[in-house]
């Protein structure tokens, strides 16, 4: 039994896993329809097919660095934890990042991830010099904006439907230390929120935790995270003797699944104005893990949401339609009483065409129980996406319709047109791409 890491649905799926490039050109051979799974953490069902999912955590070597260029060339199976703790004590680190390390780079290339650094160096997909990938055929071909140009774009973000990426060439960041430097501020309502952001434009990283259940003056109250990566000179003295050293928190896990009745609007109200009032605005040099995976530290921390899982609903909203957008979509999830635990805004720079899902605005990322008056209010929520110009993040989505997909990703006829070219029998096939008519 499969699941994404929302953990809703639950899909019984063959699973195939090759050990390298040669069992893999094999199995693929051998069957008629295939999706690729990662490390299993996009939420919903993109990388679910009962037929064959093919898991590719055992094709996880580096097979080359250039340490004057930064330039990483690694199988598609390695998780973004390895890479950082194999490059960042050598002064390099992922130019782009999730909010989690336990993703594989395959799974952020076919997602296209973004950042809290999208505004200023766009996605994931951005970085990516070049890549390998297996056709239905089992034909591989090198793909990068020189070669194979649409199907490069048609694959950064395009959801594992083009083929299997067994490897890329990644541009890496040099930094000095494995810190941020991080100033906190806490605002009042949307419009101070959003201000805020664009007066910080100009720092790399920018985040907020936004209080899903505010309502009248306090609508839209966020605490928002600022960073840079700090410099040597930067840092307190006793970390100056290791500024490079990786991070080792201690992980608390969550051992049970919780009762559905822990999470409710009394509770998560409770915690909001708890953190709200706690966050302590000033300066602060923190380490990346902190800063950039503050639930890595909670293993299994999907359990939260009980036995039947959660549905993460992750929107964008074109920068001149973002403020009203947001009023809405904040206005109607505080008055449903179904709570959000955890709630982040951030803001976009500038996207990309096909399947790529960021797009100049912001983007709020909101989590809810998987039942029934979740799915009602997540269907309101795709009306007022849609009628602001947005679009719903397909790495997050496990319920949207074939329509909104088709209204909101303007690209999706160039990606289906490039899709048909190399995998004419649809062989690389999910449970979302079913769902909507990829």
């Amino acid at each position: 039994m499969l699941s994404g890491w929302g953990r809703y649905p639950r899909t019984d799926c063959r699973v195939v896993a090759p050990r390298d490039e040669a069992e893999m050109r094999a199995a693929l051979l051998s069957e008629s329809s295939v999706i690729v799974r990662g490390n299993g953490r996009s939420y919903g069902d993109p990388a679910l097919n009962p037929k064959a999912t093919f898991s590719l955590r055992h094709m996880d070597r580096f097979k080359s660095f250039d340490p004057m260029s930064g330039l990483l060339e690694t199988e598609c199976g390695v998780l973004l934890q390895d890479i950082i703790e194999t490059f960042l004590p050598r002064g390099w680190f992922i130019p782009v990042t999730p909010g989690t390390k336990f993703v594989t780079l395959g799974g952020m290339i076919a997602a296209d991830v973004h950042g809290k650094n999208h505004h200023g160096a766009g996605s994931f997909g951005d970085h990516v010099e070049s890549l390998e990938l297996m056709l239905a055929d089992a034909r591989v071909l090198r793909c990068s904006n020189s070669e194979n140009r649409e199907l490069f774009d048609a694959t950064r973000g395009g959801m594992g439907l083009t083929g299997i990426i067994c490897s890329a060439v990644v541009r890496m960041l040099k930094v000095e230390s494995a810190y941020i430097r991080q100033e906190t501020v806490r605002t009042r309502d949307l419009v101070e929120t959003m201000e805020a952001f664009e007066q910080s434009r100009g720092w790399t990283y920018t985040v907020a935790w936004i209080d899903s259940l505010a309502t009248g003056r306090k609508l839209g109250r966020c605490i928002l995270y600022r960073g840079e990566h700090a410099r040597k000179c930067e840092l307190p003295a006793n970390k100056r003797g290791e500024p490079l050293a990786v991070a080792r928190r201690r992980v608390k896990t969550i051992p049970f699944e919780f009762p559905r009745f822990v999470l409710n609007r009394v509770t998560v109200s409770l915690f909001n104005a708890l953190y709200y009032s706690t966050a302590t605005p000033g300066s602060a040099i923190v380490d990346y893990d902190t800063y950039f995976y503050p639930l890595d530290a909670i293993a299994d921390w999907n359990r939260i949401y009980g036995p039947t899982g959660f549905l993460q609903y992750q929107c964008v909203l074109p920068a001149a339609a973002s403020r009203s957008g947001l009023t809405e979509i904040m206005t109607r999830v505080a008055r449903s009483g179904t709570a959000s635990f955890l709630s982040v805004l951030k803001l976009l720079g500038p996207g990309r065409d096909m399947l790529s899902f960021p797009m100049e605005g912001y983007t709020l990322a909101l989590d809810f129980p998987a039942k029934s008056a979740s799915f009602m209010l997540l269907t309101e929520l795709d009306s007022i996406v849609e009628a602001h110009g947005g679009r719903i993040y397909l790495a997050k989505d496990a319920r949207m319709g074939a329509t909104l997909l088709r209204q909101s990703y303007g690209g999706l006829d160039a990606f289906k047109s490039v899709r048909r070219s190399v995998d004419p029998s649809g062989k690389f096939t999910s449970l979302q791409s079913e769902r909507l008519g990829l």
